[in-house]
Parts: C-alpha cells; structure tokens; sequence
C-alpha cells in the first residue's frame, strides 16, 4: 500500500478491474452528474484551469487552454481522441489504468466532451493491449447500460459515445496529428499547425486529443476542487498525482501512484524496492526513451516538469528506466535507437536518413569496428535531428545526446579497446 492518496488507483485491485458499482461507491460519476445537471461548460473548465492540470502523455500542455482553443462559433460535429497507443519504450502505466479503472477514463472523457460540446470520441489504442481494449469496449458498453454515455445523458440533452480503436500500432501515431491522420484512415504522418486540431482536427472538425491519464484526472478535480488537487503535489510548481512506471535494475518494477513532484531518490529507493543487489544507480532515463540520460548529480531531482527542466531534462510520460554500473550504455542507446529508425514514419529526410545512419554508427562501435572520428559525426547528426518535421527525431536523439555529454569516456573505450568493455 503507497503512503500517499490514491487518486487514479483508488480502486485499484490486486487480481482484477474495478466494476462500475465500486467506482460509484468511491464517489463515480458524480462529477459528471453535478456537471450536467448544476454546472456549465465555462464553469467546468475554469476549475480545471484552476487546478493547473497538465497533459500526462509527454508534451506537459495545459489541457483546459487546449480545450479553450476550441472556437465558440467552430464547426460541429465536434470529437475527443482519447491516446492510449503508449508505445514509449518504458512506459506501461496507460494500460495500468486501463486494468485498474476504466470508468475513471470514460468519465473523464465525458466531462471533456461537454466542455467543448463533443458528441463523439476515439480512444485510440495500440494492436498489442487487446485485452486493454477489449475491457475498454465491455465498461464503456455497461456505461453506456447505466446512462452515462448515449443519447440525453441523465437527461440533460447532451448527448456522447465513446468508440475504442483497435490501431494499425506505430510508435508515430502517439504524435496527435498523426494519430488523428490513423484514424482518419490516412498515413499516419504527423501535420504541422495552422490550423490546431482543435480547429480542425478529425474531418476537418474541432478535435481535443489528450493522453487517458490526463482525462482520468478530471472527474476527480470536477468533484473535490482546484485546490485539492494543487494540494496533492509534493513541489511547488506540481499539481496533482502522477503516474511513475519504473523498470530497469531495481528490485520492485511497476506503476506507482505518487504526488507530482516526488524525487527521483525516493522513487527508486522507497517504491521500487531500491537498486538490485550487487547494483549502484549508474543513470537513468527519467521520463522514457526519448528524454536525456539523468546522472547522479540529479538522483534527487523533483520529478515534475519545472525541475527537470531546470537540469536540461523532460519529464516525458514519466517512464524511469534505470542503469546501473554493470550496463553498457552504448548497446542500452543502440537497442533504443533501433527501435526509432525501424518507426520513423519516414516523411522527412532528417528523420528517415539521420537516424539509421546514428543507429549504425553506434552499432560499429559497439562492435568493435569505432572510429575517433565517429564521435563528431554523431554530435553533428544529432543537431540535424532538430531540423526534422515533428518532435520523433529529436526525441529519439535524446539519449544519443547524452549518452556523449556525459559517458563518452565509455564510448571511447570501446573504440581504443576495438570491443565492448562490459562483455566478457
């Protein structure tokens, strides 16, 4: 049991999903019911602006200012696209929540839809979580059962159903627009605004795309206030909970439940159990694989979007993935940029070409075939990775980055010993 509230996970079971009942006994749908009956759009989000709540899928954005871009006078019909694609190497606590409490997520995005007068939403999904959908499609159909999703909701006039879709599954499409193009039916490259989807998104109509984590948060501010949820945070600059997923060499990997802005120190020591035995924190990567490599100069850094960026770092999706001293962080960066080169959607040349030409340059060095001279060329291509057309380039070159910023001394081993030093 975590120290601190459980927001998220309240309901969280040890062996299987909570039901509809047990969320309403914890207080379900009761913020949608005061919404639709007692409150209006403007009201509802002015209390989530109030509450500084800020998009939980990587880019940080304040989700009431993304809803207040929708125009008054846009078009209609209006959508919501719910990303749940997680395809972050790392990063795991979507589908956590999925398999924890779903109703959380389609009341959250129900609160979403009647603050921009959507009648429609996607929650876009990734091939490989078809148990996750599945579950998704069965809550969202005894929702529906109860009143809550349908044609007058509670009978209010306002009317919202919620489509799961099952997608094509590549990394690109967690990017919003190329999710939006996904589900258009279209390639999914990403486009680059004006317009915003809010604008126009899905069918040319004002489209909101949030990460589920983000929509899980709403019902919870609706119902107990602003300055509850501000009050959850353990930084100045945090608000609410967070969702840490933690993998690597620690002793207890998972999920964890804790205050926006818990350090990194506690995180890893007091919730994951701690290194393995035998290990010393080496590094890690504090919110997925496209954030930069934290070192033990910043092992108590707030996790939060403020401090982390005050160290040259990102939050991310808040994925920590640690290395201890016995990783070779060269062949940890190699796997990491096979992975982007084979999911670069391959529009635009920086990221098509630059990153297979880093992924093999780290693969000949890594195998004992490295040249000095490698070392600026990859520096030089990763500052090209900046010119590409989305944010999956630079992200990708990330660790690439760091890894050279501050364990170059280990890339160069590898080249002056013509193999890797940490293979026996």
């Amino acid at each position: 049991m975590s120290m601190y509230p459980q927001v998220l996970f309240q309901n969280r079971k040890p062996d299987r999903i909570a039901t509809i009942d047990e969320y309403r006994r914890s207080g379900g749908y009761e913020a949608l019911t005061r919404a639709l009956t007692k409150s209006n759009p403007v009201e509802i989000c002015k209390v989530v602006e109030d509450a500084g709540l800020r998009g939980r899928g990587g880019a940080g954005f304040p989700s009431a200012k993304k809803w207040q871009s929708v125009p008054p006078d846009g078009a209609f019909p209006r959508y919501i696209a719910a990303n749940a694609d997680e395809m972050e190497p790392g990063t795991f606590k979507d589908r956590m929540l999925i398999h924890a409490d779903p109703h959380t997520i389609i009341e959250g995005m129900a609160l979403a839809a009647y603050v921009i007068s959507a009648s429609k939403a996607f929650i876009f999904i990734r091939p490989s979580y078809d148990s996750s959908a599945a579950i998704l499609e069965r809550e969202i159909g005894i929702a529906r059962q109860s009143g809550f999703l349908g044609e007058n909701i509670l009978g209010s006039g306002f009317s919202f159903d919620i489509t799961v879709h099952r997608s094509g599954g590549r990394y690109i499409c967690g990017e919003g627009t190329a999710l939006l193009n996904a589900l258009m039916g279209k390639r999914p490259n990403p486009t680059k605004p004006p317009p915003y989807p809010t604008i126009k998104g899905l069918w040319e109509r004002p489209t909101v795309v949030n990460n589920i984590e983000t929509f899980a948060c709403v019902p919870h501010i609706v119902r107990n206030g602003a300055e509850w949820f501000r009050g959850l945070a353990r930084s100045k600059t945090g608000t609410g909970t967070k969702l840490y997923c933690v993998s690597g060499k620690v002793k207890n990997p998972g999920c964890f439940e804790l205050p926006m802005g818990t350090p990194l120190n506690e995180i890893i020591e007091a919730h994951a159990g701690g290194m393995l035995p035998g290990s010393e924190f080496k590094t890690c990567l504090p919110g997925g694989a496209s954030t930069l490599y934290l070192t033990k100069e910043h092992y108590g850094v707030e996790m939060d979007f403020e401090p982390l960026s005050a160290c040259g770092n990102r939050l991310g999706t808040a994925a920590i993935i640690v290395f201890d001293g016995n990783t070779c962080l060269l062949a940890a960066t190699l796997n990491l940029m096979r992975f982007f080169a084979r999911e670069s959607c391959g529009w635009c040349t920086p990221c098509r070409e630059g990153l297979p030409y880093l992924r093999d340059l780290l693969w000949r060095i890594e195998n004992g075939e490295g040249r000095e001279e490698y070392i600026p060329a990859i520096r030089k291509m990763c500052r090209h990775m900046w010119n590409s057309f989305c944010a999956l380039a630079p992200g990708a070159a990330s660790p690439v980055e760091s890894l050279l910023t501050h364990f170059e001394d280990e890339v160069m081993e590898h080249i002056r010993k013509r193999k890797c030093p940490f293979k026996k």
